[in-house]
């Protein structure tokens, strides 16, 4: 496994958010990734976890998401636990925190509780529904958030039911990436101004958003309402994956004609004869020419062929696979740090590059340690 340039022995450049101090309420799912994020880019994260064991179980240290972060314990329910979130979140300039709406007030660490103390205080709030509306207090996941928002309804075959992405478009790119990107834009506002504020990033939110080109091409009639009918859904027959010989799967996204030139002649196809691709009523046609071809071979064998070339075709690998490839391998996309193989910190920083510096925060571990470079002494009362 390669190592990172950025994850190097005796590395001291700082990341890009080195001295941003971040006060990160323990949960689950894209609250934890966001605050990795800003941890990953040097920022100081401290986790306030909960006595008992983890909500989802499983070895704290093997967490990733907790990578390059600091725990301490803290029990809101007692009488002195709000006390001490507050101590930190005073000399914090993020929040972040992922109850359901109105649990942190309950806890007294709201939004008027920290800010009394530090005006200048981004309080960034992740939830799946948001603060406010009809669905604000149930309960759900990523998959109900997708889709509400349309965007579950656009992934799969045509005469299939809709595939699941995991759960990355909606805890992590519709949640992590859109908390992540608040904060730090309301950091900016409140070191010019003084002022802090709450950010309110929704699942169902930045999913939708997300979509915000399809909704221009709905707009213009170049795109179907529906799954499997359209250029960048599986639709198109040179915009999607395709069966091997040895049951494998190649992703052909030969969408410009320069490069679906050169991916029909490496499949062995006539140009000249194959029908128009720009008619839709052709479509077919061609996924079977291309079907039939794929299977005549290996995924490696196409791998080879296509490989180094303008065709836009590439083999679909599997994670361990992918953090073998020799493109990822020469980036050092990925990395082993403290034992574990994972993403390396991204994105790149010319001269602040992020690193992987801690590994996964195990509960409570670093309690005196926050309490001293904090300042927060009354951490070490709930300390266990």
């Amino acid at each position: 496994m390669s190592r990172h340039p950025t994850d190097r022995p005796g590395h001291d450049v700082a990341g890009p958010l080195d001295g941003v101090r971040v006060v990160e309420l323990a949960g689950i799912g894209p609250g934890p990734f966001a605050a990795m994020l800003l941890a990953d880019l040097g920022a100081d994260v401290v986790r306030v976890d909960r006595p008992g064991p983890s909500p989802l179980g499983g070895d704290p240290a093997h967490d990733l998401a907790n990578r390059n972060k600091r725990s301490v314990l803290v029990d809101l329910k007692t009488p002195e636990g709000p006390e001490t979130v507050r101590a930190l979140t005073a000399r914090a300039e993020i929040l972040l925190e992922g109850y359901r709406p109105g649990v942190a007030e309950r806890l007294g660490v709201g939004p008027e509780e920290c800010m009394a103390d530090n005006p200048a205080l981004v309080y960034g709030r992740m939830t799946g529904w948001g603060q406010q509306g009809p669905l604000a207090l149930r309960a759900g996941h990523d998959i109900g958030y997708l889709a509400t928002a349309g965007v579950l309804s656009m992934i799969g075959a045509p005469d299939g039911p809709p595939a699941l992405p995991a759960n990355l478009l909606g805890d992590y790119a519709g949640g992590s990436l859109y908390l992540t990107t608040g904060v730090l834009a309301a950091l900016l506002t409140a070191r010019a101004t003084g002022r802090g504020q709450v950010v309110d990033a929704a699942i169902v939110d930045g999913a939708a958003h997300l979509t915000t080109m399809i909704w221009g091409m709905l707009a213009e009639g170049t795109w179907r309402d529906a799954r499997g009918r359209n250029l960048l859904d599986g639709g198109c027959p040179h915009y999607g994956v395709y069966e091997t010989a040895d049951g494998g799967w190649m992703a052909v996204g030969a969408l410009e004609p320069q490069f679906y030139a050169v991916f029909v002649a490496l499949l062995g196809l006539d140009g000249e004869d194959l029908p128009d691709r720009t008619d839709p009523r052709n479509w077919p046609l061609l996924r079977a020419a291309f079907t039939t071809r794929f299977k005549t071979a290996t995924r490696a064998e196409w791998t080879a062929v296509f490989e180094d070339t303008d065709a836009c075709v590439a083999p679909v690998l599997s994670l361990r696979e992918a953090a073998g490839h020799r493109h990822l391998t020469g980036r050092a996309t990925h990395t082993e740090a403290h034992g574990i193989t994972q993403p390396a910190p991204a994105p790149r920083f010319s001269g602040t590059p992020g690193t992987l510096r801690r590994p996964p925060a195990v509960p409570g571990a670093d309690t005196p340690d926050v309490a001293r470079d904090w300042g927060v002494p009354e951490l070490l009362k709930d300390h266990r």
